[in-house]
């Protein structure tokens, strides 16, 4: 990801639609049928795109956390159900 000072100015259109800039798909390999994450944070819209790239950028980050361990004692106790 290049990080530009590049600005656009979009508007929404009919049911809250918007268009995506080229330059910025192209940056954040933004195709279509792309899912995006959206939320607030403070005064501001976030949208981040859920790409290949992104989910690579995940691997590894809950390692150490103890979320294995926890998911395999659910499914223990759901067998035992």
């Amino acid at each position: 990801m290049n990080t530009t000072a590049r600005t656009a100015v979009i508007r929404f259109g009919a049911r809250g639609r918007l268009v995506i800039p080229r330059w910025l798909r192209r940056e954040f390999e933004i195709d279509e049928g792309t899912r995006a994450q959206v939320y607030v944070e403070g005064d501001h819209i976030v949208l981040k795109p859920i790409t290949p790239k992104y989910l690579k950028t995940l691997r590894g980050s809950l390692k150490g956390t103890g979320v294995l361990k926890a998911l395999m004692d659910d499914r223990k106790r759901e067998r035992e159900l």
